[in-house]
């Protein structure tokens, strides 16, 4: 699925799906992203972009763009079955991670996360972390890196 949205926000278009099931699968799980999602894409400012904080963490995000008219990280997900909100922490841990390394290294002010998923069967389902509640997970972003810098005793 990621390859077809990144084909598709580099191109303007989806291509043509492969022969394989899974292909066929994960190019139909895009389409519906697209129609259900990327609609509130108002202007994208990357794809795939690599990111870092400063001697903290690297990582690569799946997209960078304005989100119904704030910036925002965007982040694609599949899934087997549909998920709930509470079950998806991490998600949220792993937007804030990109947005504080992105608003470090370009003085940006990032404080919107949306997870745009999809379901084997096609269901999309759209989670979105904004303000005050992506501060939060701002906090337990750094205090898992310390968590992580203790065990391996950097700090």
């Amino acid at each position: 699925m990621h390859k077809w949205l990144e084909t598709y926000f580099k191109t303007g278009d989806l291509g043509l799906p492969g022969t394989n099931p899974y292909s066929k699968q994960s190019y139909e799980m895009a389409k519906t992203v697209i129609t259900n999602g990327i609609r509130n894409v108002k202007e994208v400012y990357g794809v795939e972009t690599s990111l870092y904080y400063p001697e903290l963490y690297a990582g690569t995000t799946d997209c960078v763009a304005n989100w119904k008219g704030e910036p925002a990280i965007l982040d694609f997900k599949q899934t087997n079955k549909p998920k709930k909100r509470e079950w998806i922490d991490d998600y949220f841990l792993q937007l804030a991670a990109y947005s504080l390394a992105h608003n470090k290294l370009y003085n940006t002010d990032i404080k919107t996360g949306v997870v745009l998923m999809c379901s084997a069967d096609n269901q999309y389902q759209e989670f979105v972390v904004s303000g005050k509640e992506f501060e939060v997970y701002w906090d337990k972003w750094f205090d898992r890196v310390e968590q992580y810098y203790r065990q391996i005793n950097i700090i």
